[in-house]
């Protein structure tokens, strides 16, 4: 398609099971809408694989997101090669991100794990509500800019 550029985000956390996993989800669901001249392909990874979190599906499918076929996988080589642009979702994986060639962009956007909440039912729930929420708003905001980071 003319004007169209291939563009991948590669999502890096931990353990690859709740937040990079939403910001891939989340990629996914927004990229028509917010970088139409791109062909986004959006990945998750972690420094460790710990499974995809229940919450996690739970929380994007009450917003309309499924992503329950996603997968949990260990960051390696081929996927660093592949992204344009790497962005980690905690500050942990920011700290221990494996060391990037110079033409890869990265980009560090943190945010609280939801996976550590503690209370009742609900009040875990709430906080998976609430993160997913952020993820979706920064996620939204970085794919609108992401014509001036390809540029």
């Amino acid at each position: 398609m003319p004007g169209v550029k291939d563009f991948h985000i590669l999502f890096l956390c931990t353990g690859n099971s709740c937040r990079s996993q939403m910001a891939e989800g989340w990629a996914r669901a927004l990229a028509l809408q917010c970088a139409p001249n791109l062909s986004l392909r959006a990945h998750s990874a972690g420094l460790e694989a710990h499974g995809l979190n229940p919450r996690a599906v739970e929380a994007m499918s009450r917003l309309g997101v499924e992503i329950g076929s996603q997968t949990s996988d260990v960051v390696d080589d081929a996927m660093v090669d592949l992204a344009d642009l790497v962005v980690t979702v905690c500050s942990h994986a920011d700290a221990h991100c494996p060391i990037l060639p110079a033409d890869k962009a990265k980009k560090h956007i943190p945010f609280t794990d939801p996976a550590k909440a503690t209370g009742t039912t609900a009040e875990i729930d709430a906080c998976f509500d609430a993160v997913c929420l952020q993820i979706r708003d920064a996620i939204e905001d970085l794919l609108c800019s992401l014509p001036s980071v390809k540029d």
